[in-house]
C-alpha cells in the first residue's frame, strides 16, 4: 500500500508567513549594529594610526636635532680649546663647523615641531560618524 499525498498521516505543510517574528527581527538589528560599531571601531584605528606615523616622523626629526646638537656642542668644546690653544686658522676651521651644525640641528627641529603640530591622532571622522549613528538609532526607535 502506498501513501498517497492526500493520505491524512501526511504532514501538513506550514503555510508561508511573510512576516517575520521580533525575535528574527531583534538579531538582525543587533548583528547590524555590531556590524556597524566593527566598522566604526576600524575607522577609528585607521585615523589613529594614520596621526601616530606622522608623529612619530615628527619625534624622529627631533630626536635627530638633539643628537646633531649634542654633536655641534662637542665641536663647540674642542672650539673653545684650540681658540685658547692656538689663536688662528685652527680654530676658525672648528667654529664654521659647529656653527653649521648648529644650523643643521635647527632647521631639523623646526621640521620635527612642523611634523608634530601636522599630525591629528584623534579620530575625528570616526566620532563624527558613530554620532551620526546614534542620531538614526535614536531617530528610528
Amino acid at each position: 500500500m502506498s501513501h498517497s499525498p492526500s493520505d491524512a498521516t501526511a504532514p501538513a505543510a506550514e503555510p508561508f508567513n511573510p512576516e517575520r517574528t521580533i525575535g528574527q527581527l531583534v538579531a538582525d538589528a543587533t548583528h547590524d549594529i555590531s556590524t556597524i560599531v566593527r566598522g566604526e571601531i576600524a575607522l577609528a584605528k585607521a585615523e589613529v594610526t594614520s596621526g601616530a606615523k606622522i608623529a612619530g616622523t615628527g619625534v624622529g626629526l627631533l630626536v635627530g636635532a638633539a643628537f646633531v646638537g649634542l654633536l655641534g656642542l662637542v665641536l663647540f668644546f674642542h672650539f673653545m680649546a684650540w681658540l685658547i690653544a692656538v689663536w688662528l686658522p685652527v680654530w676658525a676651521g672648528y667654529l664654521i663647523v659647529a656653527g653649521l651644525l648648529f644650523v643643521i640641528a635647527a632647521v631639523l627641529g623646526l621640521l620635527g615641531v612642523k611634523s608634530l603640530k601636522k599630525a591629528k591622532p584623534v579620530p575625528t571622522k570616526a566620532i563624527k560618524e558613530a554620532q551620526d549613528t546614534i542620531a538614526v538609532l535614536k531617530s528610528a526607535g
